[in-house]
């Protein structure tokens, strides 16, 4: 019962199936992006305490006693089980979750035992959200990435060989100079429809 990762004919370590995690990922944003949106919006930070404290215990669950028994965990396993599994490294993955556990401490010290609102409070939960995102849809795991810095390439089987920071990239991969101009004529499109008016203000003041 209280193991970290599962064995898999094939692997020489424990792994984890991607999908789920991915999944679980997605599961845990969702309802911390609406608790921080309500409390952000509302000034009521109920909501937001409700879900720090059930992502601490989500966390602590994954760390120190079996993440398939974790709640996200194993509705992301529901949600994902007609999906060919993705194995990916779980020494990683802890390292990562690790990560995720200490913000979620500070957090609950911040917000549930304090009621201490403040930039803080705003950056700590935006850098979870940005974790738990990059996770969910694009599959990037920070957390790994940084595992693999620390233990000089020992990460195994990460998502599409992403710890293999020397792999060669496939053509199809790459941005050609019309892709590039589009995006940085969207993100300056996107940034003076935000910001247009204090720009304009600024520049007549």
């Amino acid at each position: 019962m209280f193991r970290f990762g599962e064995k898999v004919a094939g692997y020489d370590i424990l792994v984890f199936n991607e999908r789920e995690v991915r999944a679980a990922a997605g599961i845990v944003f969702l309802f911390a992006f609406i608790a921080f949106m309500n409390g952000f919006l509302t000034g009521n930070n109920e909501p937001t305490k409700l879900m720090v404290s059930v992502f601490l215990f989500d966390f602590f669950i994954r760390i120190f006693i079996n993440p398939k028994y974790a709640p996200s965990m194993i509705m992301a396993r529901w949600m994902v089980n007609n999906q060919t599994p993705e194995y990916v490294g779980a020494p990683q993955k802890r390292w990562a979750w690790v990560f995720g556990f200490f913000l979620a401490i500070t957090m609950f010290y911040l917000v549930v035992l304090n009621d201490i609102r403040g930039p803080i409070n705003i950056l700590t939960c935006a850098l979870c959200l940005g974790l738990l995102f990059f996770e969910a849809v694009f599959g990037i795991c920070v957390g790994c990435k940084v595992y693999n810095i620390f233990h000089q390439n020992s990460a195994k089987y990460c998502l599409g060989d992403s710890c293999d920071l020397d792999k060669t990239r496939m053509p199809i991969q790459y941005l050609n100079l019309v892709q590039k101009m589009i995006f940085v004529i969207s993100i300056l499109l996107l940034l003076y429809l935000a910001f247009g008016d204090i720009i304009t203000t600024l520049a007549r003041g």
